[in-house]
């Protein structure tokens, strides 16, 4: 995508903006998930206004921003069994999982579990697949909401950048969904034995702490990233895997929950700063340590 782009609207309900042909117009219009949504409709944010925003445009590539996106044709599913199982297994996939922790309280439901299973049907071994879209800081609605009501005239519409302008949220995303995904459900798998997949954004995964890599065959987790690429004919994306990379949990997690500490110089410059901006020309407004012993 090379075009100069006004607007944060790369995807609604499955196909880019400017694609209008009869399938893309009928999911506009029915409010339909093409990517293998619990049910057929999309359901994000409000299932009877659904916020039908697949991505957004973020430096001219198109950023997901919900789960589902990662359902595409189930890619995500095959390309984890490569790492949950070995080549000859059979396996299946089961959605939306509730995991309980020793005490019965729930730790959340886990998007996918593949379960390999033997020729009567009995459960042999299974990993989790977590899925990490992005969340967006600003006002997505509003532009979606506008392009909606003439999708074909306001495909061009061109939404001033400003404070409340959509973008990736990448901090949010690591802090308030990824890090607790992994404390809590990735924790019970851990001291289960179980492998793990977390299937992401490669932009999304270069924003978190570098992740001490190890080879597949040490490896307890697998890092699926993906990306958005337009398809030959241009008139979709596809989702594409691009790379995988394999680590420990621990070493993962202590990465990603610790930040590495900046100079403490810095900070004591700042504090500084904020000293002589509350002292200068006036007397301290808290009390001294003599203050507080005569008292």
């Amino acid at each position: 995508m090379t075009e100069k782009i006004n607007q944060p609207l790369a995807e609604v309900f499955g196909f880019p903006i400017k694609n209008f042909s009869a399938q893309a117009d009928r999911y506009r219009k029915n409010k339909l998930c093409p990517f293998n949504n619990k049910v057929p409709s999309c359901t994000k944010d409000k299932a009877n206004s659904p916020l039908g925003v697949c991505s957004v445009f973020h430096n001219k590539n198109a950023v997901i921003t919900c789960p589902v996106r990662f359902r595409e044709d189930w890619l995500i599913a095959g390309h984890a069994a490569k790492f949950l199982f070995s080549r000859a297994t059979s396996w299946t996939s089961l959605s939306e999982i509730r995991l309980n922790d020793k005490e019965g309280n729930t730790a959340g439901n886990i998007d996918l579990v593949l379960v390999s299973y033997d020729k009567k049907g009995k459960i042999l071994d299974f990993g989790s697949v977590e899925i990490q879209a992005v969340y967006i800081s600003g006002n997505v609605r509003d532009p979606f909401e506008y392009y909606l009501k003439n999708a074909h005239k306001n495909s061009e519409l061109n939404w001033k950048s400003g404070y409340n302008y959509p973008k990736p949220d990448y901090l949010s995303s690591s802090r308030k969904r990824l890090v607790p995904q992994m404390l809590y459900k990735g924790g019970i798998f851990k001291n289960w034995g179980k492998k793990q997949v977390v299937a992401l954004q490669k932009s999304f995964f270069y924003t978190l702490p570098s992740i001490p890599k190890v080879d597949k065959s040490k490896a307890d987790i697998a890092w699926l990233l993906y990306d958005l690429v337009f398809a030959r004919d241009g008139s979709v994306y596809k989702l594409e895997l691009v790379e995988t990379v394999y680590s420990e949990f621990g070493p993962a997690l202590d990465k990603i929950i610790k930040p590495e500490a900046g100079d403490i110089s810095d900070f004591i410059g700042l504090l500084q700063e904020k000293l002589d901006e509350k002292l200068e020309g006036n007397a301290p407004d808290a009390p001294t340590l003599i203050d507080v012993i005569n008292s």
